[in-house]
């Protein structure tokens, strides 16, 4: 749900939304293009995101078992990554709002790859 929610968060930057303190380094109230190509690549990868968590945790199956254990581990060092990064951001907005949604995504993914 929160990789759904982050989708959405991604579309409504893409579309224009006055949100962009919020994303990328929050430099931009209204995302530039190339920064847009990064949103909706961004959805692409919370949907495989997704994939993976919810395979790990035996919630769907498709893909190979191999591939959801060692990507598991790596969305959890990602998110783990993404608190850094956020953490770190000139953005206070940024840091508010996503350090937090990197943190529980960090633990969600832990605790799946750990089960």
């Amino acid at each position: 749900m929160i990789l759904g929610a982050l989708a959405v968060f991604q579309l409504a930057l893409i579309a224009g939304a006055p949100i962009g303190r919020f994303a990328w380094g929050g430099q931009h109230r209204v995302l530039p293009s190339k920064l847009r190509i990064g949103s909706a690549v961004s959805i692409v990868l919370y949907a495989v995101f997704a994939v993976i968590i919810l395979q790990r945790a035996e919630l769907i199956s498709g893909i190979p078992d191999a591939l959801s254990r060692v990507g598991i581990w790596i969305l959890t060092v990602y998110f783990v990554l993404g608190i850094v990064m956020n953490g770190i951001s000139r953005s206070k907005p940024e840091r508010t709002l996503m350090t937090p949604v990197c943190l529980v995504l960090a633990v969600f993914c832990l605790l799946v790859a750990v089960s």
